[in-house]
């Protein structure tokens, strides 16, 4: 009895298993961005809600939108994607044609 609980206890410790966390990362013209989470609009398709890690520093959510190659901060500003820009990076890798 006391080795089925032993077993018992073994099995439920390593039967659960851990949500993954993973994140994407490329080499984009010389820094390293990684994608720590996404999210694609359900009503504009075209747009994404990106939070980013670019060389290691994380920023904070941003929406991205590829139809119009533009950038929602924050605090509402909108700001087309200059250049070097991690939005070229987001819209790229997800409407590979």
């Amino acid at each position: 009895m006391k080795y089925a609980c032993y077993l018992l206890l073994l099995i439920c410790f390593f039967g659960a298993a851990l949500p993954a966390e993973a994140s994407v990362c490329r080499n984009y013209q010389g820094r390293e961005i990684c994608i720590v989470d996404i999210k694609r609009s359900a009503k504009n398709y075209w747009e994404y809600r990106v939070i980013l890690s670019v060389d290691g520093v994380k920023q904070p959510l941003e929406v991205y939108n590829c139809r119009s190659h533009s950038t929602v901060k924050q605090d509402g500003r909108v700001l087309a994607f200059g250049q070097n820009n991690p939005g070229e990076f987001v819209c790229r890798f997800f409407n590979k044609k």
